[in-house]
């Protein structure tokens, strides 16, 4: 009961902070210019490759958080970051059908007692432990061989295009913080979609 009445407490402080900070954009002391303190999320390449039979994803991107969001990392508030993406199957007289849809989610989270950035994958539950805020961010901006679809789904007289981006998700916040991040552009993070024809 104790337990679960301090871990009740914990995330009431941890959302206290957020809303403080989300509404005074308090700085971080981070090296960074006014570009840098707005924050932006870019794809900067996107491929696939058959392997085994199943299309598997390489890609590079450009993560940076805003000072609001990093502040809040920094105060023990976990983020989540949300890469999208989409298969799309081109038609010659008909719109364009999106026959898959894939999204896969990353908690980042700082430890202050250990000073380690951890970032966890939600889809499989791996995790990893990281010194440095750059590292962390660098891992999650690369993807490797990540499985997409299996080729056997697909038309085979078909083609297809794919489509990535990614995101700052505040979906796991109650909704009064949500509403709040709606109208703080340096929580709306998120790239522009990114887009390729899938080769077979």
């Amino acid at each position: 009961m104790l337990t679960s009445l301090r871990n009740y407490r914990n995330r009431i402080t941890k959302y206290a902070v957020l809303v403080a900070m989300a509404v005074l954009a308090i700085g971080t002391g981070v090296a960074q210019d006014a570009a840098e303190r707005e924050g932006y999320f870019e794809v900067r390449s996107a491929t696939t490759e058959v392997l085994g039979g199943v299309h598997t994803l390489d890609a590079r991107l450009q993560l940076v958080l805003s000072s609001e969001a990093l502040a809040a990392l920094e105060s023990g508030v976990t983020l989540t970051i949300e890469l999208q993406m989409q298969v799309i199957r081109v038609r010659r007289w008909l719109m364009d059908d999106a026959e898959a849809e894939l999204a896969i989610r990353y908690e980042l989270e700082y430890r202050p007692i250990s000073q380690r950035y951890i970032v966890k994958n939600l889809n499989s539950g791996e995790q990893d432990s990281f010194a440095t805020l750059y590292s962390a961010l660098n891992s999650l901006g690369r993807v490797q061989g990540l499985p997409v679809i299996d080729d056997a789904l697909l038309e085979p007289d078909s083609n297809y295009r794919l489509r990535l981006r990614a995101m700052l998700n505040t979906q796991q916040y109650p909704a009064t913080l949500r509403l709040l991040f709606f109208w703080r552009g340096q929580w709306q993070l998120q790239s522009e979609w990114f887009e390729w024809s899938l080769e077979r």
